[in-house]
């Protein structure tokens, strides 16, 4: 069977779907430790709470996600924080993702599951370390 042109570029789109989500990430993480970006309703926390540990797991997470480093590791922990995270934030608000604030959350753990499969890609670190 022949593969189409697009298809050529499933593995470079693969990587740019990982940096993109990982982008998104580190802003909610540093949002949550710095206050950067500004938003009204996140101030930056430094006290030793599920909000700071969350922070400080998307900012450090998201930023290996980014580079592509240890991905599959990483990954998975990123997409179990992202279900503890649905699981006590979003869900005591309502069965459904959409009603509770909770659809990015789902999103990502599944996405973070997916990427401990799949891997990195080939635009990655672990790519140049000859683990993707």
């Amino acid at each position: 069977m022949k593969s189409s042109g697009l298809s050529r570029l499933t593995p470079y789109l693969l990587s740019v779907l990982r940096v993109a989500a990982a982008f998104v990430y580190v802003a909610h993480g540093t949002q949550k430790m710095f206050g950067v970006p500004g938003h009204p309703f996140h101030l930056p926390v430094f006290a030793l709470t599920m909000m700071s540990a969350a922070g400080v797991i998307e900012t450090i997470g998201g930023v290996c996600m980014l580079l592509g480093l240890f991905t599959r590791p990483v990954a998975f922990i990123l997409s179990g924080q992202m279900a503890v995270a649905y699981v006590t934030q979003h869900a005591p608000h309502g069965s459904w993702p959409i009603n509770n604030g909770g659809d990015l959350a789902v999103l990502l753990s599944f996405l973070w599951l997916f990427f401990c499969a799949a891997g990195a890609g080939p635009i990655s670190l672990d790519a140049l370390r000859g683990r993707r």
